[in-house]
């Protein structure tokens, strides 16, 4: 008899233990994520309104803007090169495997040429300045949380995001728009040289159908994705930064945090300006 009441003490207990697991993952979960993005949607708006306003009135940290240039480009463009020459050479072993098996080789260039432009490189660019520069910035930005540096600048009236911030959003979009178009010229010449040495192609094929099906729009909107891709990885590594709790070990969950969250939001902001693009600009007929 106490076994049977002590089992369905236990189920009682289970059940109401349920909804209570439930509404804690919920809270702790879903809700904390909106939470991130409502902040750094905030520090999206309130960085870019600062960096206009500072650049107006003169007052913008250039000489900040310059070191963080060159530490960011120091960083990423080696790395950024080796992983275009194995993009275009990946791009036209597959671009020419297929079209071959459909009678359409002499068209292998336009779409090599097309794949690297369009999105080979906006993405090699932001995930590599994901991984180099955005988890440089939030360890130096944590270190200067757990440091209490950043309450320091607030209680002098300095400003952390007309200091620190700015500066580094504009450098992580200014190195991306160039090494976007260092990918862009890389992966391309790494295509048509694959093609033309190793696959069988002609120059003048390969050349030839990129011209004929490539715009000056198609590198306008990688160049402009890869700016918008900067911002982000510059906006979410800022913002785990200044929200660094806990320590060292804080600071290596805040970079791990910087990282993971800007290549779930670049995949998911590419599909959509990818969409954009294709609705708003009609594809080249020739």
């Amino acid at each position: 008899m106490s076994t049977n009441t002590t089992t369905s003490d236990d189920e009682e207990v289970d059940s109401r233990r349920g909804p209570g697991v439930l509404r804690s993952w919920f809270n702790g979960h879903v809700v904390a994520s909106f939470d991130t993005f409502g902040r750094q949607l905030g520090m999206f708006i309130e960085v870019f309104k600062t960096l206009f306003v500072d650049i107006f009135k003169r007052r913008f940290p250039f000489g900040e803007f310059i070191r963080q240039c060159a530490f960011m480009a120091s960083t990423s463009v080696f790395p950024t090169l080796l992983v275009a020459i194995p993009i275009g050479v990946i791009v036209s072993i597959q671009v020419s495997n297929i079209a071959g098996q459909i009678g359409a080789t002499s068209f292998s260039g336009a779409a090599t040429g097309l794949g690297v432009i369009r999105q080979g490189a906006p993405l090699v660019t932001s995930l590599l300045l994901a991984g180099a520069v955005g988890s440089a910035i939030a360890a130096d930005l944590g270190s200067r949380t757990i440091r209490d540096e950043i309450d320091a600048m607030r209680v002098m009236g300095v400003n952390p995001i007309e200091r620190l911030i700015s500066p580094r959003l504009l450098a992580t979009m200014v190195v991306s728009f160039l090494l976007c178009g260092f990918v862009c010229f890389v992966g391309f010449i790494t295509g048509y040289a694959f093609n033309v040495y190793f696959q069988g192609g002609t120059p003048g094929s390969y050349t030839g159908t990129f011209a004929s099906f490539a715009s000056t729009s198609d590198l306008l909107f990688a160049l402009g994705k890869a700016v918008i891709f900067g911002a982000i990885v510059a906006i979410v590594a800022c913002d785990r930064g200044l929200s660094t709790k806990g320590g060292p070990a804080g600071v290596a969950n805040s970079v791990n945090a910087a990282v993971v969250n800007s290549v779930l939001l670049l995949f998911t902001v590419n599909v959509i300006l990818t969409q954009l693009f294709a609705i708003l600009v009609p594809a080249k007929v020739v």
